[in-house]
């Protein structure tokens, strides 16, 4: 994670590293745990005695120290049962990097500076790529992206289906050093489970049955380009280990072959998943997550930023070459009252179908404008099998976050600490919740 953005959290802040340093629990029985070293470091085992206790029973009573040092931490290992590893390499006293993964019995430790927020200013800009927005969410999510754009750093894009993940990855490609090479395209969620693998790191012919030829995979495909993993967080379990292997040496191995393929990718992922939610669960593997997050980017739902409904709509007009002058007036009160469960993708198809369905000499007051009915209260009746599952889905959890998170602040007193323990999450991660939802904070309250 030593890069020169080290890390871009929330699409508006950078975080640089404090004077003190953390150890965190990725895998194992205390996955998630999270402790601030002191100066002074901490002794690490199963004993009681210990700085950092686990639990893990393949851990020596005290297995081994971590000293922050010049660089990294010193790490030492002392005299456990199963040794310290790093890197595949079992050390007995080292010096290792800030970022650096370490394996002590079952559990994987990495260590990290500690982060602070520092506000980026917006950009000026009222677009990149083929994203629009003049809104404050996405003049900030611009100044991140276009700060992201010059360096090689994995980039991760959070948010709703239909925000436009896809045109950020596009975008950041074309802004790229990188824009000469490919950019291609790897959705995790289309993938066939039984077929993943091969289409991802490639086969040889005859490597399992039906591989008739060789297969070029996506890898291989991006190589001196970019790579857009889209809907990583329905990547297979099974298959992590392997990705966040080839993400680290830099070479992978089509099925089949006896030999390793260097390759020259940058990573750009992307999902609507709660990624750091699924880490927890213990459903995405942290030690990935970090590698991909080096730069994480929150796509700002529509609902917040309606202001920039005017500006889209015209955009979509001049795209079919039709007048944009009368974005105006009741049509367009009723495009900003409503709730867009489907995005900017949604807006889009609202625009094309009133042009599809409207004389060719219409003005944008004339046009049909056809929304779906808002969804009454009752749950079951908030299911609609008149669109795709996916959309669907992620509008009927929305929802639910939103009614979930409205009637804890109720009960909470808006108090956000005490919301964060009723809802049994951490206070930081409430605020990545309520931020994805949409759902406002309270006005009085800080920042996490």
């Amino acid at each position: 994670m030593s890069t020169i953005l080290s890390r871009i959290t929330n699409a508006v802040s950078v975080a640089v590293p404090r004077q003190t340093s953390t150890l965190r629990v990725l895998e194992g029985p205390d996955a998630g745990a999270a402790v601030k070293l002191p100066a002074a470091g901490v002794v690490v085992g199963a004993d009681v005695t210990c700085d950092v206790v686990l639990r893990d029973p393949a851990v020596s009573r005290k297995h081994a120290s971590v000293v922050p040092a010049a660089g990294g931490f010193e790490v030492t290992d002392l005299s456990s049962r199963n040794g310290t590893w790093l890197d595949g390499v079992r050390i007995t006293r080292a010096t290792v990097p800030v970022g650096s993964t370490l394996r002590i019995g079952s559990t994987t430790l990495q260590l990290l500076p500690a982060e602070e927020t520092v506000p980026l200013p917006p950009s000026q800009a009222s677009s990149f790529g083929a994203l629009r927005g003049t809104s404050p969410a996405m003049r900030q999510v611009f100044a991140v992206l276009e700060r992201a754009s010059v360096s090689e750093a994995p980039i991760l894009l959070l948010g709703e289906s239909g925000t436009g993940k896809e045109l950020a990855a596009r975008a950041v490609h074309d802004a790229s050093a990188r824009n000469q090479g490919p950019f291609v395209v790897f959705d995790c969620g289309a993938a066939s489970e039984s077929l993943i693998e091969a289409e991802l790191f490639g086969h040889k012919r005859g490597a399992f049955t039906g591989a008739h030829m060789d297969r070029v995979g996506a890898f291989a495909q991006a190589h001196k380009g970019t790579l857009f993993l889209d809907e990583i967080g329905d990547l297979p379990l099974a298959l992590q280990p392997k990705l966040l292997r080839l993400l680290e040496r830099g070479e992978v191995t089509p099925l089949g072959a006896t030999k390793s393929e260097r390759f020259d990718v940058r990573i750009v992922a992307a999902t609507h998943r709660d990624l750091w939610g699924d880490v927890g669960r213990g459903v995405f593997r942290g030690d990935l997550y970090y590698r991909l997050a080096v730069v994480e980017v929150h796509m700002p739902s529509l609902r917040q930023r309606i202001s920039d409904v005017p500006d889209l709509v015209q955009s979509f007009l001049r795209l079919a070459q039709r007048s944009d002058k009368d974005v105006k007036g009741p049509t367009l009160d009723r495009l900003m009252a409503y709730s867009w469960p489907g995005n900017v993708r949604e807006l889009r198809n609202v625009v094309a179908r009133a042009l599809a369905l409207a004389p060719p000499d219409a003005t944008f007051p004339q046009m049909p404008i056809l929304l779906r009915p808002e969804a009454p209260s009752d749950a079951s009746a908030e299911v609609r099998a008149d669109v795709p599952y996916n959309e669907a889905k992620e509008a009927l959890l929305n929802r639910f976050d939103l009614a979930y998170f409205a009637d804890l602040l109720r009960r909470a007193d808006n108090n956000m600490s005490q919301a964060a323990r009723l809802a049994g999450l951490e206070r930081k991660h409430l605020y990545r919740l309520m931020e994805r939802a949409g759902a406002p904070r309270p006005s009085s309250d800080d920042e996490p």
